[in-house]
């Protein structure tokens, strides 16, 4: 089934799914026949459109274990749902958010635009002396109002423990908010387990699936919290009665939804997660984990290398970054790139390789071979 499903180019490596991902087969088909349906016909079956829809919401509902398919909303990516949260909460001049130096832009630059209204963001510093987790609660006040991280570093590849956090901020009421980008996909994520009130991934990573198409979880009880800042005929819950004056925002998360919706982006994305269902998260969870250890094993016994990313299990995921200990990377990554068709990424002052589940292991050995090779010069 795999072989038919991944068709790179003979010869080109792909480690950059951290980045965007490949489509499957699968998923150029449904947008192939998505695209000619309305060549032919138009909006003729918009409402079985309207259906797909449904149908993602209970793929994402699944793969996050939400109680609901009402917990998920389709926005078009994981910035515009952290802005969502983070002008949709009613702040005080003095309130406090507390995250991490590690951070991608997004969950970042969003909460630091809160100093406008007095709010201060707090990074803690993840790679100290103490665990990561209790970095982010030692900044922890009375006046701290939610925690927010990722739930796998971009750069480095540091996994957090979302369990831990989660009971850290039920104990204390404060909220949590997950960008979960470079996990979901990759790693199994309980929003129950974890007890996190806002999640958030768009769908082009390791979901496989396209850009401009996200799912933002939000619990029932944090989404009354939110106040809303875009309005427009979606977000209704009279939903296509447009020739009703009165409205009100939908009871479910579709009342984060203002406008008309991504409908091929969906297409192709419920394809991709048809592909993550019929596999199954525990499978692709231990397919990650298994060509993350080996590329983290054969690298660190490389002269001249130093790794980025946590070796201890339950430290890392998807992703493995290093650096070389008296250099510039950017060689390497031209070499790798340019001589041997490797895709990779720059990041966190070294190189970033992210395999999935289905990348065959003779390729990250392929990979290490031309790494030492290099470095051997």
């Amino acid at each position: 089934m795999l072989e038919n499903e991944f068709r790179l180019r003979d010869g080109l490596i792909y480690l950059n799914h951290a980045g965007v991902s490949p489509w499957p087969e699968r998923t150029v088909r449904a947008v192939e026949r998505f695209a000619e349906e309305n060549m032919l016909l138009g909006s003729f079956h918009y409402p079985k459109w309207v259906q797909g829809e449904a149908v993602l919401r209970t793929q994402l509902q699944t793969l996050l274990n939400s109680q609901s398919k009402d917990d998920i909303a389709l926005v078009k990516n994981t910035s515009e749902a952290l802005s969502v949260v983070a002008y949709g909460l009613h702040w005080e001049d003095g309130d406090n958010i507390v995250s991490s130096d590690q951070e991608f832009p997004s969950n970042r630059i969003v909460w630091e635009s809160l100093a406008q209204r007095g709010v201060e963001f707090r990074e803690a510093t993840l790679s100290g002396p103490d665990s990561p987790e209790d970095a982010l609660f030692s900044l922890v006040d009375h006046r701290t109002r939610l925690i927010t991280i990722s739930s796998v570093q971009y750069g480095t590849g540091l996994k957090m423990d979302l369990v831990r956090i989660g009971e850290f901020c039920k104990k204390r009421g404060i909220l949590f908010c997950v960008d979960a980008i470079q996990s979901l996909g990759a790693l199994r994520l309980d929003v129950q387990e974890a007890q996190t009130d806002f999640v958030m991934a768009d769908g082009h990573k390791w979901m496989f699936g396209p850009e401009g198409v996200a799912a933002f979880y939000c619990h029932p009880e944090a989404r009354d919290r939110l106040r809303l800042n875009q309005y427009g005929w979606h977000m209704v819950e009279d939903v296509g009665d447009f020739d009703r004056k009165e409205w009100r925002p939908a009871r479910t998360a579709r009342r984060f939804e203002c406008g008309s919706p991504n409908t091929m982006g969906i297409h192709a994305l419920s394809a991709s997660l048809s592909l993550i269902h019929e596999v199954g998260m525990r499978r692709i969870e231990e397919r990650v984990l298994e060509n993350s250890r080996y590329l983290l094993e054969e690298l660190r016994l490389i002269p001249g290398l130093k790794l980025i990313t946590p070796t201890e299990r339950g430290r890392h995921a998807g992703i493995v970054t290093f650096a070389l200990d008296d250099a510039d990377p950017v060689p390497l990554y031209a070499h790798l790139s340019q001589h041997h068709d490797v895709v990779c990424a720059l990041r966190s002052g070294g190189i970033r390789f992210s395999p999935h589940f289905h990348t065959p292991l003779e390729q990250l050995a392929k990979v290490v071979h031309c790494v030492k090779d290099f470095m051997a010069q």
